[in-house]
């Protein structure tokens, strides 16, 4: 790096609050909430409905929106699991008759859109502003439009790294064409993507909201967010799926509501690190942790061979868990406990060989014995290795306010992965492809239960304050960047956008989470960044090498706000690798 810059963009500062966003313009239009006097959640919500205008490609208003929130004044930590669940009229033999048993993209694989309840319920506990307040840069971006950059545009003539698929390749509906690919001609950079149809969504859901004032901003916001799984939106979702061939019912859009719990936490070296539930892989970046805690990583050096081979061999185990293990806690019997024991993640951590490299994913370990329950039959099987892509869509969100409170959020699903709903301008969830048709499997298709997701936000406190939300697009990678990322500032002092910048590392020795499961055994990619000498040693040690571009968004792309809780200095950081940006005062 020439003229001794620690890092290519500048470590964003302020003490009174800061963002950092997947988007620029969610940045921008979190930072104007703020500035309005509005919180973390206000600021987050408003945030992510601006991605699912200026991110088509990889979120959507009927997407996911798994989210953290921190709360100061009531001291508490909740997520809100955005996830929506399979149709009633779903199941594994149905695919088999009328799918050829498979999740391909479209309509069938539709589950029920969550985003909408995510951001209403999140806004209604958590935030002070009202809905129409939040939406309004959204809506003013769908309704005027914005200069589609090349990444969109790149997006939607198809055009990816080897590797790197979003959940479609190609515009491929007509309801979705005539948005981004009008007369027959996919938009240019530059040209201006103007959304009438979702500005009219947002418009009719802010008229329901004024037309319940009266009620108070609870009330009033909740009847929105009816309006969308009750009203006039729900009865439109349905039918237009109905006409092309899918699932949804309106009694399955009556029946889903968002869940707000306790989320899983490890406490790392004094640090409690928070992420989503197994309904989602979060659980996977605190089980790596809790095992890479037991090693003196920085005597290893940073980004050295012992080094990347730990944080891969401990990913590697954490997948396994995952693979055997995680799924819909309301369908099954997850040892979430157990699968954070101390104990348990140092029997794990016994299994690094740090001289040879699992040539595979490893077994599952035994979580149940730390729950003092006896050991239960395993709920997956031991994998073939699968061809296929790996995805790597999605955005993220995280925000600190003034007063403490802070916003983590990963929304998803994008317009590859299903068609524009006809006059409504979203597409409806179809996160079904992260579903296994294979009934021993713990994430095995269901009626009404949830896939396992790959959008899983994090948040970190330190004394019972916060630390640092943060987070990543890109499916399978999202853990393994996040850990990386913590690693650096936990361990190794960098400020957030040095963490962020520094290269970057990836196992793919596990099935992916999209259909159709693709498995690379001992497949690990790796930026250019790293040294030859670095790379020679990994691949003495067993690991199957490829190297990717010194700054790729295969990696995904992070963000992160850190608080300093003796000064109370906040810093932001976003990264190079795709289209986030931070900002901070």
């Amino acid at each position: 790096m020439s003229i001794g810059l620690k890092t290519y963009r500048p470590l964003i500062t302020g003490t009174t609050h800061a963002v950092s966003t997947s988007h620029y313009l969610a940045t921008a239009a979190a930072y104007r909430i703020l500035e309005e006097g509005g919180n973390a959640t206000d600021a987050g919500v408003a945030a992510g409905i601006v991605i699912n205008v200026a991110l088509p490609q990889y979120t959507s208003f009927g997407g996911v929106a798994p989210i953290i929130v921190h709360d100061a004044k009531q001291k508490e930590t909740k997520s809100i699991s955005g996830l929506g669940r399979w149709p009633k009229a779903a199941s594994i033999g149905y695919f088999e008759q009328h799918a050829d048993a498979k999740l391909v993209p479209g309509i069938l694989r539709t589950v029920t859109p969550s985003a909408a309840d995510g951001w209403l319920t999140a806004l209604r506990l958590y935030g002070t502003m009202t809905f129409e307040q939040v939406v309004t840069p959204a809506l003013e971006l769908a309704e005027n439009g914005f200069p589609i950059p090349h990444s969109l545009h790149r997006a939607l003539v198809g055009v990816t790294e080897e590797l790197v698929h979003d959940e479609g390749e190609v515009v491929n509906w007509s309801t979705t064409e005539e948005i981004f690919a009008p007369n027959g001609q996919v938009l240019k950079t530059g040209d201006i993507l103007v959304q009438k149809d979702l500005a009219s969504t947002f418009r009719r859901l802010i008229q329901v909201e004024r037309d319940n004032t009266m009620l108070g901003r609870d009330s009033a916001i909740k009847a929105a967010r009816d309006y969308f799984y009750l009203g006039e939106i729900a009865h439109e979702m349905v039918e237009f799926s109905r006409q092309q061939g899918g699932l949804l019912s309106l009694e399955d859009l009556a029946d889903f509501h968002v869940g707000v719990e306790t989320p899983p936490s490890i406490d790392y070296k004094g640090t409690e690190v928070f992420t989503c539930g197994p309904w989602c892989q979060g659980p996977v970046t605190i089980q790596a942790l809790k095992i890479l805690e037991g090693f003196d990583l920085q005597s290893m050096g940073h980004n050295s061979a012992d080094y990347l081979h730990t944080v891969l061999e401990a990913l590697k185990l954490a997948f396994a868990d995952r693979h055997t293990y995680y799924g819909d806690p309301d369908f099954v019997d997850v040892p979430m406990k157990g699968l954070l024991d101390k104990d348990y993640a140092s029997l794990r951590r016994a299994e690094i060989n740090m001289d040879v490299a699992h040539p595979e994913m490893p077994l599952a370990g035994d979580p149940w014995q730390f729950e003092g329950r006896d050991s239960s039959s395993v709920g997956a099987k031991k994998p073939d290795p699968v061809a296929g892509p790996l995805p790597a869509d999605t955005s993220y969100i995280s925000t600190v306010d003034r007063w403490g409170n802070a916003f983590s959020a990963t929304p998803s699903d994008g317009i590859g992965a299903a068609p524009i709903v006809k006059g409504l301008g979203f597409m409806m969830s179809a996160r079904g492809s992260q579903s296994w048709l294979d009934p021993e499997h713990p994430c095995s298709l269901e009626p009404g239960k949830r896939p396992r997701l790959t959008p899983n936000p994090a948040l970190a406190l330190r004394r019972g304050k916060v630390w640092m939300p943060f987070g990543t697009p890109g499916g399978d990678v999202q853990c393994q960047s996040m850990v990386q990322l913590f690693l650096n500032v936990a361990e190794f002092g960098m400020d957030v956008q040095e963490a962020i910048e520094a290269p970057r590392v990836s196992t793919w020795s596990f099935p992916n989470s999209f259909w159709p499961h693709a498995y690379n055994p001992g497949l690990v990619g790796i930026e250019g960044r790293i040294s030859e000498e670095t790379i020679s040693d990994l691949k003495r040690r067993g690991h199957k090498v490829e190297v990717w571009d010194d700054w790729t968004s295969k990696m995904g792309s992070l963000s992160a706000v850190q608080v300093d809780q003796d000064t109370g200095a906040l810093f932001a950081g976003a990264d190079l690798r795709r289209d986030g940006y931070a900002i901070g005062r």
